[in-house]
Order: structure tokens, then sequence, then C-alpha cells
């Protein structure tokens, strides 16, 4: 017997539950309260913030931890269009007192004092704080503003990290841009957008589990970041295997090759998707796409 997929993606396109949200906030709510407890961070201009799938409402269960960031503003990373504006803007900087690392080493101490030594680890990139029956497992990551400037009196704030390996040696993104568009995407398609990213996720992930190769090697955040560059009219159909369908018809149709997909971005559309150093390729998502169809069994 076939599968009712229609059933299948209904399941799957539902957002989390009220319970989850609340313990994602708990684990917001605790990471604020380090950060005021810290003799060396209370008096810093900070935010915390959640961020990634969650932030998003694109989370499913198989990525069940929260992604918190901790923005420091008294230091920032600039980035310039040319060397003019450079030298414009140097004439009124002051170098920095206080490192990154430093940073770091001090919101270690801060999550440490507040969650036990057993319940944090430091990783290169962020550190895992363990969950319990309060908050969802959390991934926090710190971060310096990073700036890139468009003029002399202008720029696009997002965030930067120097992971402990420097490997890669810098590492920007942009959290606000990020959320601002997947919002106006998912508006744009009457709320479906969202839904079939928790699809496509949910799919990928029990592809993965089948043994699919591609599935394996494709990132949730890309998964998100396809589903992203489909046309709105793709998301109009009345039924979630007809929209899935055409999404990946087009997604599919659109990543042959180079020509069609060169100039498509992430979600914040501040970073190429098939460009630079990004860990993935055109071609391993087109072979996920592919695998996706056959998966499904459409014709």
């Amino acid at each position: 017997m076939s599968r009712d997929w229609e059933s299948v993606f209904s399941t799957w396109a539902q957002g989390p539950s009220a319970t989850e949200q609340e313990r994602s906030e708990n684990a917001e709510r605790q990471i604020r309260a380090a950060i005021s407890a810290s003799e060396k961070l209370k008096n810093r201009d900070i935010r915390v913030f959640t961020q990634g799938s969650y932030r998003n409402r694109v989370n499913v269960r198989r990525n069940s931890d929260v992604d918190i960031g901790v923005l420091c503003f008294d230091t920032y990373f600039p980035e310039y269009p040319d060397d003019n504006i450079k030298a414009n803007l140097s004439e009124s900087f002051v170098p920095a007192t206080y490192t990154y690392q430093t940073f770091k080493n001090e919101l270690e101490e801060a999550l440490v004092s507040k969650f036990g030594r057993p319940a944090v680890t430091r990783g290169k990139k962020a550190f895992d704080i363990k969950a319990n029956t309060y908050r969802v497992e959390a991934d926090v990551a710190a971060f310096f503003e990073h700036r890139r400037y468009t003029s002399v009196s202008n720029y696009l704030s997002g965030v930067e990290m120097i992971p402990d390996d420097f490997n890669p040696a810098r590492i920007r993104n942009w959290p606000e841009q990020h959320y601002e568009n997947g919002v106006q995407k998912n508006n744009e398609t009457s709320r479906t957008y969202k839904r079939v990213v928790r699809i496509l996720k949910t799919l990928s992930n029990e592809m993965a589990d089948a043994g699919v190769t591609s599935a394996k090697n494709t990132p949730s955040f890309l998964t998100e970041c396809l589903a992203f560059n489909a046309p709105n009219s793709a998301f109009g159909y009345s039924s979630y295997k007809s929209v899935v369908r055409e999404v990946l018809a087009n997604l599919f149709n659109d990543t042959m090759d180079d020509k069609k997909c060169s100039e498509w971005g992430e979600v914040s559309e501040l970073k190429y998707l098939f460009r630079g150093s990004q860990p993935w390729t055109r071609a391993t998502a087109h072979q996920f796409l592919n695998d996706a169809w056959n998966y499904i069994g459409y014709k």
C-alpha cells in the first residue's frame, strides 16, 4: 500500500508546541540571568537572543536544541566595500581594548557559575548547555557585532565569531535579516513557506535514517534556504503533497546547473548560497532534491 503522504506532511508541517516553545524561552531567560550575575559582563552592552530554527519557528524534533546568541556591542568587526571608505572611517576609529577571546572566556565563566561545570561543554564555536525538565538543550554562541559598511555613514549589522581552532578564521551571519525575510516569505505564501520547511527538514531526517547519503550531507539550514529560493507561486496549491511536489520540481530544475541559481542567497540574502566557502555545493543540493522526489514517489 502506498504511503498517505498528505497525512504525513500535515503532521510534519505543524509548528513547535507551546511547551516546547516555553522551554526554549526558559533557556534564553537563564542565559540572560547568567550574564546579569557576572561581575565581568553585567555592565557590558550585551544582547541575548534566540536564533536559528527556534527563532524562525522551523524547528523539528530531530533538531531539538535551541541556538542562543550572546552579542556584545563593545567591540565590532568592520568590513569595507573599498579602501577609500576604510581610510575615511579609520580616522575616527579607536583601537579595541576588549578582545573576542576575553569575551568568550568571560562568558564561559558566567555559564559555569550559573549551570555548573558538568552542564557546560565548550566547543570551538559554541557552548553546549545540557537540558533539564525546565529548559531545552542550548548551544550558546559568543558574538561581536559585524558591520558591513555600504558608505561612510551606513552599514548593515550582523554577527561575527572567531572559532577556537580558527577553522574557518571568522564566521559571519545575519540573524535579524534572516528572521525578517523568513517572516515576509511566510506572509507572501499564506504561511505555507515555514510549514514546507518543516516538512522538508523532517523528510531529510527520515531519508538520512534510511541511509540516503545526500540527505545525510544536507544540513537543515540548507534545506530552509532551498525552500526560500522556490518561487512563491509554488506554495499556492491546496494540498501539502502538491505544494511539496511543486517546490521540489522548481528547485530541481533550477539547480541542474549554475546558471539559474548562481544568484541565490541564504534567507538573509546577504550571503550567496552556492559561492565562497559554503560547506555544500549546488551539485550536492541537486542530488538531495532528486532523491527526495524519488523517495516520496512523485511521477
